[in-house]
């Protein structure tokens, strides 16, 4: 199998671009941080349209709601036990002997539904205020499919990015117990729980039979510091603030793994991908919990320039039923009912 290093999917921006950027309105910090996010691949075209609802009449603000009772805790990687490592990395290999469900082509399994309804969905969830919102529904569908199919009983975990920039290779993430290495050179990973595994999405719209490869690149992974999180974080508008974020630490994180997880398209198709998007996750929640108005309303637009309201639509094929984001706004309300550690 041909390992493949994809061209990256975003720019990333610098701690002074942030920096510079915070307290601007969104057209401002689109010229200081660059613009629209780059594609260099074209759309797949088997898109599914993104539902939304644009009445004038929708609310932008949500009258906070009752809150469950027993949240699950989402917790850092380096607080994981050996036995709930393993379960974590078991539940995920077991989803990738689990068969597909037919509604994506190209998948041979169920992890690869996951990884094709990310491929599909690319152009209307990537450069638009709906990223931050749809990739957390889109990983707590994960997470079910794990605890429903897989039987996984564990709290979902996150890597803490801040803590290993610069140095991911250091991390137990990338071992030879859990998710293999990481500083190879755009080679296949031949170690770890995901040793050789053969990857049928992607790369970009297309789809090649191909090596899980990665190439870690320290000088970029740098970049998942605390400045440039906290940077991001002290924008006080939610499509501001989403706007950096992406391309903030969660660029960094891609193509500092790269390989793989530099392609926009299937980057779900490397396993490290959902503990990076529950750092990204774990970011936006802070933001959120320095302020109750930011748990309760939304800003910004989709894709096709529709702005977002609290019943705009989020969709994932199926797997799991539509929800509004006024259902996911706030993580510790019914829908989702879950935390991180801290």
């Amino acid at each position: 199998m041909a390992a493949y290093d994809t061209p990256k999917f975003v720019v990333p921006v610098s701690l002074d671009q942030i920096l510079q950027g915070i307290g601007k309105s969104i057209e401002e910090l689109k010229s200081i941080l660059g613009g629209k996010i780059r594609r260099e691949v074209p759309m797949p075209r088997d898109i599914f349209v993104e539902p939304t609802n644009t009445s004038d009449t929708s609310e932008h603000k949500l009258t906070a709601r009752a809150q469950c009772a027993n949240p699950r805790v989402r917790q850092e990687w380096d607080s994981y036990s050996a036995s709930d490592r393993r379960a974590f990395t078991d539940a995920i290999r077991c989803l990738m002997t689990r068969p597909r469900s037919g509604a994506f082509a190209a998948a041979k399994t169920r992890y690869e539904d996951m990884v094709a309804l990310h491929q599909t969905r690319t152009p209307s969830v990537h450069g638009n205020h709906i990223f931050l919102l749809w990739h957390r529904y889109y990983l707590w569908t994960f997470e079910q499919l794990l605890r429903s199919e897989c039987g996984f009983n564990r709290q979902l975990p996150w890597f803490d990015e801040t803590r290993y920039s610069g140095r991911f290779a250091q991390s137990s993430v990338f071992s030879s117990d859990n998710f293999g290495s990481v500083d190879i050179g755009g080679q296949c990973v031949t170690n770890g729980q995901f040793a050789n595994l053969a990857i049928n999405i992607g790369p970009g719209t297309g789809n090649t039979r191909h090596c899980l490869a990665r190439n870690g690149n320290s000088q970029l992974t740098a970049n998942t510091n605390s400045q440039i999180v906290n940077g991001c974080n002290a924008y006080g508008i939610y499509s501001t603030m989403a706007y950096c974020a992406e391309r903030g630490a969660h660029a960094y994180g891609h193509n500092g793994v790269g390989a793989v997880m530099i392609d926009t398209y299937a980057s779900p198709a490397d396993p490290v991908f959902w503990l990076h998007h529950a750092f990204i996750d774990r970011n936006f929640r802070v933001w959120q919990n320095s302020a109750a108005s930011r748990r309760t309303s939304v800003d910004g637009t989709d894709t096709n320039g529709n702005k977002l309201t609290l019943d705009t639509v989020i969709n994932v094929a199926g797997i799991r039923p539509d929800v509004r984001i006024r259902d996911i706004l706030d993580t510790q309300e019914t829908t989702l009912c879950y935390r991180y550690n801290y």
